[in-house]
């Protein structure tokens, strides 16, 4: 089992930057995937980014590649998300999650096993 928390989020101006911050817990974290996905108010929740247990592969939708940057430090259990060029369509609460190594490429959202309780990312125009 993992148990994560998010930290980082916040509110920034169009144009601006924030980091991201998904500290995990568990024996088993290095056999997981580790996602960030995001839900807008009204709109169904969707991938962001995701970073693979084993090689460190990564996936990033469409909408934030060239923008955002995901990392992680295994040692110390942790996935970061680092987002720049932020727009106001960025705007939603940002969720890190844990899906099995053997998931598909890239997870869908049914296969992320573990939530953490989400922050808020807030761009103003």
């Amino acid at each position: 089992e993992v148990q994560l928390v998010e930290s980082g989020g916040g509110l920034v101006q169009a144009g601006g930057s924030l980091r991201l911050s998904c500290a995990a817990s568990g024996e088993t974290f290095d056999a997981y995937n580790i996602g960030w996905l995001r839900q807008a108010p009204g709109k169904e929740r969707e991938g962001v980014s995701c970073i693979a247990s084993g090689d460190g592969r990564t996936w990033y939708a469409d909408s934030v590649k060239g923008r955002f940057t995901i990392s992680r430090d295994n040692a110390k259990k942790t996935v970061y998300l680092q987002m720049n060029s932020l727009k106001p369509d960025d705007t939603a609460v940002y969720y890190c999650a844990a899906a099995p190594a053997t998931s598909r490429w890239p997870p869908q959202v049914a296969e992320y096993a573990y939530w953490g309780q989400g922050t808020q990312v807030t761009v103003s125009s």
